[in-house]
């Protein structure tokens, strides 16, 4: 199964990513947790353009991307896990682990440091949250996200079936995480004890700052628990807490050049008087 995934890598993710996004659709219209209050054609129409623009851009920059830094690595028998002659299952295994706990550091630098933070807002300014939202994100956030990676995927020494694996699950649980999905409340309670749930995730997207910089896990929930980052519920409640970002209200981020534009203007972080508004 992994040589296969590995040998027909581009089919699998976008098979994968196109089987993942229609589920989520079809489940949020069938079992929606909160009513739209945008129009979901503008809205998807710009978060697919924005996944598809940064995806050139990553072909474009850096062709090589995670899978050809892992089989490169793997030629040259470079890498942590070549260098000690970690067994090939304790390699796959700590590879998946140690690169969802990366993509949760990295997401919490991009709350705190200010240019990081201005390409990360496009995602947060998404007035309503579902699957598309789980792949919008600025081009130039993507194509760093992906430099990191690299460099990880190369000191690590993963397995190649690893880091396609992962590039895998983690596209498909941005999109299960953010999915305006309703699960029962029991059902929730036990799936976040292990993984990031739709109502976990929803509360990252709330419009109040102390909200927002919580629950920064895209996998598995353990990271959020462990460093003390984890918040159960939104003090509005589910239905009724505000989404998006108070400082950019709709319908501004629905528009693809307002979404491309935005990092390079305006404040990195609003001004005292917004701060307070976003926390009351």
């Amino acid at each position: 199964m992994l040589e296969f995934i590995s040998a027909h890598e581009a089919p699998v993710r976008l098979a994968v990513f196109a089987g993942v996004l229609a589920l989520m659709a079809a489940l949020e219209a069938a079992l929606p947790r909160r009513t739209a209050g945008v129009t979901r054609v503008r809205r998807w129409t710009t978060n697919l353009a924005l996944a598809a623009t940064g995806t050139l851009v990553l072909r474009l920059a850096v062709p090589l991307l995670a899978t050809g830094v892992a089989l490169e690595a793997e030629r040259l028998g470079f890498g942590l896990f070549h260098w000690t002659g970690t067994p090939y299952i304790a390699a796959f295994l700590l590879s998946l682990l140690a690169l969802d706990l990366l993509v949760y550091g990295q997401h919490v630098l991009f709350h705190k440091a200010g240019f990081l933070w201005r390409l990360h807002r496009v995602h947060h300014a998404d007035p309503h949250v579902d699957a598309t939202t789980g792949i919008r994100f600025h081009p130039v956030e993507i194509l760093i996200s992906m430099c990191v990676k690299m460099a990880a995927v190369a000191l690590l020494g993963a397995p190649v079936a690893a880091v396609i694996l992962f590039e895998v699950l983690l596209n498909a649980a941005a999109m299960f995480n953010h999915s305006n999905l309703r699960i029962g409340e029991k059902a929730d309670r036990i799936l976040r004890l292990f993984i990031v749930t739709p109502d976990m995730h929803r509360v990252h997207h709330s419009v109040h700052r102390d909200e927002h910089d919580m629950n920064f896990g895209f996998s598995i929930s353990v990271w959020d628990r462990l460093f003390g980052t984890y918040r159960a519920a939104p003090r509005e409640g589910h239905i009724a807490m505000r989404l998006g970002l108070a400082e950019y209200p709709s319908p501004a981020p629905e528009r693809f050049g307002w979404s491309l534009v935005n990092p390079f203007s305006g404040r990195a972080f609003p001004d005292a008087s917004q701060r307070r508004e976003r926390t009351t």
